[in-house]
């Protein structure tokens, strides 16, 4: 445990959980550090260890400190140089009919149905496939911290995709994103963050950090696809080699 007291603010509080199997890469350990987030200083808590490479999950923010192994790498997208390329444009303009708003993070029986239906579907086999209505309020209430809900909607108004997004203090933080998994033909997962860059960019806010590339984890290699790209290093966030975080 570590204890840091940023100026004019409460004591944070940090703890190291214990090594577990790692969900992303077989036959290595998971370890994290962590705090939690209170109302009162959450959101600017947040901002400052986004900053640091930390993720939030509920009102935890978490960083990996796994023993023997730095495969997770904190990455963000400059949105000011951001152009989708032809893949990413392609996508974009399948999914022209769509309309998106930002809504209050305030969790929905129509939003947990598409979240139930996207679980079942992609991660039928993992806990979050079981989560209670309950469980997916707590997600989307616990520890907000200037916390929006991106929504997309076809014609007919019907709810496609959804994004728990942060707004932090110089960017927006892709919290999680979930979609009809019978819309195949759309890949929205990857139009959902080509959106929330593009309302980066219209917001004048310079970065949307995605979370951590892991090279050798179908999951969260996709982050790759989106250039120009950061990732956070012993000397700070540096421009990411094309050669050596290839798009997944």
């Amino acid at each position: 445990m570590s204890i840091i007291k940023p100026a004019n603010r409460p004591l944070q509080v940090f703890f190291r959980s214990a090594p577990i199997p790692c969900p992303y890469l077989p036959d290595r350990q998971e370890s994290k550090l962590f705090t939690r987030l209170v109302p009162a200083s959450g959101a600017d808590v947040n901002s400052a260890l986004s900053q640091a490479g930390f993720r939030r999950s509920h009102d935890i923010v978490y960083r990996p400190v796994c023993p023997d192994c730095a495969a997770c790498v904190p990455v963000r997208v400059p949105v000011a140089r951001f152009a989708a390329r032809r893949t990413l444009a392609r996508i974009r303009r399948r999914n022209a009919d769509l309309a998106l708003r930002l809504v209050p993070a305030h969790p929905t029986l129509e939003q947990y149905r598409l979240f139930q239906a996207y679980q079942q579907s992609r991660h039928g086999d993992g806990e979050m496939a079981r989560m209670s209505l309950a469980d997916y309020c707590a997600m989307v209430e616990e520890g907000r911290a200037d916390t929006v809900i991106v929504e997309a909607r076809d014609a007919a108004g019907r709810l496609v995709a959804a994004m728990l997004t942060d707004r932090l203090a110089d960017g927006l933080s892709a919290v999680y994103c979930f979609f009809d998994p019978a819309e195949t033909d759309r890949s929205l997962g990857t139009f959902m963050i080509v959106c929330l860059i593009e309302t980066a960019q219209a917001l004048e806010r310079p970065y949307v950090y995605l979370g951590y590339f892991i090279a050798g984890s179908r999951k969260m290699a996709y982050k790759a696809r989106f250039r120009p790209l950061e990732a956070l290093t012993p000397r700070g966030w540096e421009p990411v080699d094309e050669a050596a975080f290839p798009a997944g």
